[in-house]
């Protein structure tokens, strides 16, 4: 027999607006302590939730709301992310400039994008948003969205913060890497380019995603070059602003450094979430892989922005990641070639933590 939540569950599905929002409302609390009573039924009831993410503004709002926390179970994971009907509906909504709940739709899209099916969107395609700028293509339209609507003038309800997080999941698949590095023919412009600039952006959730994104796509190291050239990436000042603070370097340190980095004021704060230094410290030792990224880094004096991390961000994380580049960069490539293949070239691909962003709940 069912209990008095599960047949309040029943009630999202009534044909009166008004019954079905007190019911979806009073429920929203329960999908975080008790997410079983939307499992009824071989799912019945997330069936009916995928269907109200399209009905009056303050239904819908819920109805997400209900999904993203409860995306984070693996059954109902699949269940959304493998309803293509629904994907169409979710794509179009986040797109729409007039949706209110288009941040809803970016949280959701961010949990689902953990489905490894989802890499699918790279083929995915729907008429573009008047106002967006973008093609045909999903994945093109979200990167445009994302950003396009920091400001809000594209949607007044969002900020699409959420979609870094959709980025970096997503480019853990080699094919979606290879399109963050592949020039859009619509505007003639490399997609790690355009969200590489959210390096120090306010919200730490944007900064967050982003940072995983370019870590992840530097993982393809044919693509380093590109990475660190000033005329094409040119990732390393975007990468190196967010992790150094205002502390003075001597005049012979700074002056080796990128011109970005020199003569900061004082007051410069790096990036107050360690987990996104670390991120950034990682990255830095991946695009070290080849022996032109070391001597870079070599070049423009890394290291003593390194030096300074280390001793100034009390995160076990961070120390351990800069201690693994401080190794490379200090190392002796002579010794390096001797020991190894008598070449002094490519070192191993160097090991980093590659854990996924946790599952969004509201």
């Amino acid at each position: 027999m069912p209990t008095e939540l599960e047949e309040l569950v029943g009630f999202i599905a009534h044909p009166s607006p008004q019954i079905r929002q007190v019911a979806i409302e009073n429920l929203v609390p329960f999908s975080l302590s008790q997410p079983s009573i939307f499992k009824t039924e071989s799912l019945k009831p997330i069936k009916h939730l995928k269907f109200l993410v399209r009905d009056i503004p303050k239904i819908a709002e819920h109805a997400l709301t209900i999904l993203i926390n409860l995306s984070g179970d693996p059954e109902v994971l699949e269940n959304v992310a493998t309803d293509d009907r629904f994907l169409g509906i979710a794509f179009a909504y986040v797109t729409d400039p007039a949706e209110k709940n288009a941040n809803l739709f970016a949280m959701l899209l961010a949990n689902l994008s953990k489905w490894d099916g989802l890499k699918s969107l790279l083929s995915r395609k729907q008429p573009a948003a008047e106002g967006l700028g973008s093609n045909e293509l999903v994945l093109n339209q979200l990167i445009d969205l994302f950003v396009k609507g920091a400001d809000g003038s594209y949607n007044k309800h969002a900020d699409f913060d959420y979609l870094a997080y959709v980025f970096a999941d997503l480019s853990k698949h080699a094919e979606i890497r290879q399109h963050f590095l592949q020039r859009q023919e619509y505007d003639g412009v490399v997609p790690i380019n355009k969200i590489r600039v959210f390096t120090e952006h306010a919200s730490s959730v944007r900064r967050k995603g982003v940072a995983s994104t370019i870590k992840n796509v530097a993982f393809d190291v044919p693509s380093h070059p590109a990475f660190l050239d000033e005329d094409q990436v040119n990732i390393l000042p975007y990468i190196l602003l967010p992790i150094i603070g205002g502390e003075e370097y001597s005049e012979d340190e700074m002056m080796s450094m990128l011109p970005d980095l020199q003569l900061l004021p004082p007051d410069k704060q790096r990036d107050s979430d360690p987990n996104i230094i670390q991120t950034h410290v990682e990255t830095l030792t991946l695009l070290t892989t080849t022996r032109p990224g070391r001597d870079l880094m070599r070049d423009i004096n890394v290291y003593p922005i390194i030096r300074e991390t280390h001793l100034r961000v009390d995160d076990e994380g961070v120390q351990e990641a800069c201690d693994r580049l401080v190794q490379v960069l200090m190392a002796d490539e002579e010794d390096e070639a001797k020991a190894g293949n008598g070449e002094g070239g490519d070192a191993a691909v160097i090991e980093v933590d590659t854990d996924d962003e946790k599952m969004v709940e509201v």
